[in-house]
């Protein structure tokens, strides 16, 4: 037994899962695992997180998140047990059924599955705010420019300097101007693989939430647009639309000035992705991340056909390789 099985033990030993079985679940692109529990004589179960503070990871934030989230009324797991020195959570089983694959199965529950996530978010923004760091222009520019720095260096084996220093100053003047205002918080990965379909719940509690260690604050447009243009399933155009148009219709939000920053917000996001998926492929051993690379392509070309992106839409389109085969083998060789 590794010395960190033995510390997962000393911490399920104190809870009523001290005699459960253990089988594990798939994890993410953190250093992370995740073991479900279960109890052999009640059925129960329950989910263990492994994060080992070692390789940069902290439980902190997640228990600190999760708290705030289920004290707004939103179904995020509850902590059983924590061990925050060596980097263990005991948490709500809140079961398997991810949209992802809820909508494999049941394609007609499309809409309904979207409208509930999209409540959430509304009533996420309305709720009182957490104190968190903001997910501020500087910040997410240097984010974005992770296309150039990983993305195109380690398709082309170089990157243009140049380049990257015009797109990075006049981008984060695009992020000032059309994503400032209101600060909201955002979970930052809200798709259809880290939300939860719990139908014997009522109305927002519906919505199971995973992933949301990373919360920061920021434009209230950004995690709807991670959940409409999401790499890892294709949203329908139509779902897409009528979900803007049903949060703007909730908030009472400026039309123009949210569907701006959603695309605004769209470009940075897809580019973080180009930068962080190369990246987890070529340092960290990671290809099959690249496979997602090309849907994030798609909703970065159609962002930059935004006016508000005219400033860096032609010079992304130079600098950036595309994700042709050839280029993705490559990065996937690394």
């Amino acid at each position: 037994m590794t010395n960190r099985a033995i510390l997962a033990e000393a911490l399920i030993a104190q809870t009523p899962w001290a005699k459960a079985t253990h089988a594990p679940l798939a994890g993410d692109a953190s250093n992370r695992r995740y073991e479900r529990l279960t109890d052999p004589d009640s059925g129960r179960t329950a989910v263990l997180m492994d994060a080992p503070p070692d390789k940069g990871e902290d439980v902190a934030p997640f228990v600190r998140v999760s708290e705030y989230l289920r004290s707004i009324g939103l179904s995020a797991p509850e902590i059983y047990a924590e061990d925050s020195e060596y980097g263990f959570l005991l948490l709500e089983d809140l079961g398997d059924d991810l949209f992802a694959r809820v909508l494999k199965k049941k394609p007609e529950l499309e809409r309904a599955l979207y409208d509930a996530a999209t409540d959430v978010l509304v009533h996420l923004h309305a709720a009182p705010s957490l104190s968190l760091d903001s997910y501020d222009p500087a910040l997410m520019t240097e984010y974005a420019a992770l296309s150039f720095t990983k993305y195109a260096q380690g398709i082309l084996g170089t990157h243009d300097p140049d380049a990257r220093s015009r797109f990075e100053l006049r981008f984060a003047d695009i992020l000032h101007r059309e994503t400032g205002g209101t600060r909201v918080v955002v979970q930052r990965d809200y798709h259809a693989e880290n939300l939860i379909w719990l139908p014997k719940r009522e109305g927002i509690a519906r919505v199971g939430l995973l992933d949301f260690q990373s919360a920061m604050l920021c434009h209230p447009a950004y995690d709807l647009m991670s959940l409409l243009q999401d790499v890892r399933r294709t949203v329908p155009i139509g779902i897409e639309m009528r979900m803007i148009d049903r949060y703007i219709s909730a908030t009472g939000v400026d039309a123009h000035d949210f569907r701006t920053a959603y695309s605004v917000l769209g470009v940075q996001r897809n580019l973080r992705i180009l930068g962080g998926f190369a990246r987890l492929a070529t340092d960290y051993g990671k290809p099959h991340y690249v496979d997602l690379i090309p849907a994030a392509w798609t909703h970065l070309m159609r962002n930059l056909e935004h006016p508000a992106l005219v400033p860096v839409a032609d010079l992304l389109r130079d600098s950036l390789p595309k994700p042709t085969p050839e280029n993705l083998a490559g990065l996937r060789a690394q």
